[in-house]
């Protein structure tokens, strides 16, 4: 087992496992630490905790230090250089007539690159780009294609919902998305309801996508012919034409026209057996 510490770089980024040495660090704090990029500032995201040999990627890192008050005003002056840095580029682009849009800009903590992140629609001659940011620059340019969903969550914005995108506020990694996981949710199928600003499926289609297959396993099949109970002597079925998964109600027709909404519990033997 091995002591680790969870570092992330960006907002919601995904988290790096660092061994934190000597040093007493928790969630919170920020720390000095060397990468496969260089020197960088970072955030434990993650306190100390063990972890298995197989949960890392050796040779583990150590923490170089705790951030000082010097380090602090470092990041400030990065991010103000980023910002003056986005304007340049951005004109760049402009007088080289480039069809890119430019999403975001990412100093290096020790100032050995700077890193572009745009988005296109095919692939884009940036030579000459990189010749001109690196003559005004004086340090290694790289230019980075990302896309829409990586664009959302570094511009943030707000969903349907009313709240700040999952992506930009805690989710570190893209899960798959399926329109099977809103088909199993029963969700109309309508591209502007279930998509996010990105123009992708919502992330939060995943979020109960494990509850509904696990009551949709508990509920009969739309189509099933269940027996209603018993009039006269004569037992009364119905065919289910509907159901509602979380009240875990189906509505049956029960052959004379009328629709009738019904508790599964109340109808025999119908509920399937849990997986």
């Amino acid at each position: 087992m091995y002591t680790v510490v969870g570092i992330s770089f960006r907002r919601a980024g995904k988290i790096y496992y660092f061994d934190p040495g000597d040093f007493d660090l928790q969630k919170g704090n920020h720390v000095i630490v060397e990468t496969a990029r260089g020197i960088e500032f970072g955030e434990v995201v993650l306190g100390p905790r063990e972890v298995s040999e197989e949960e890392i990627v050796a040779p583990l890192k150590k923490v170089i230090r705790p951030a000082t008050e010097e380090d602090y005003e470092q990041n400030e002056e990065n991010i103000r250089l980023e910002k003056k840095a986005h304007e340049i580029c951005l004109q760049k682009i402009k007088s080289h007539g480039l069809p890119m849009k430019l999403i975001d800009v990412e100093y290096t903590f020790d100032h050995n690159k700077i890193i572009f992140y745009f988005t296109a629609e095919g692939r884009v001659d940036f030579r000459e780009l990189v010749k001109d940011l690196a003559r005004v620059f004086k340090t290694r340019i790289e230019l980075r294609q990302i896309g829409v969903r990586d664009e959302a969550k570094m511009l943030g914005g707000m969903g349907i919902c009313g709240r700040p995108l999952c992506c930009s506020l805690f989710l570190r990694d893209f899960d798959p998305i399926s329109i099977k996981m809103a088909k199993k949710q029963e969700l109309t199928l309508n591209p502007s309801k279930i998509s996010g600003v990105c123009g992708r499926l919502m992330c939060c289609l995943k979020y109960e996508a494990m509850t509904y297959k696990e009551l949709e396993n508990m509920m009969p099949d739309i189509g099933d012919v269940v027996e209603l109970g018993e009039e006269d002597g004569e037992i009364i079925d119905g065919e289910i034409v509907d159901r509602n998964l979380i009240k875990k109600t189906v509505i049956v027709d029960s052959g004379d026209g009328e629709l009738i909404e019904v508790d599964v519990e109340e109808i025999n033997g119908c509920c399937k057996p849990e997986d």
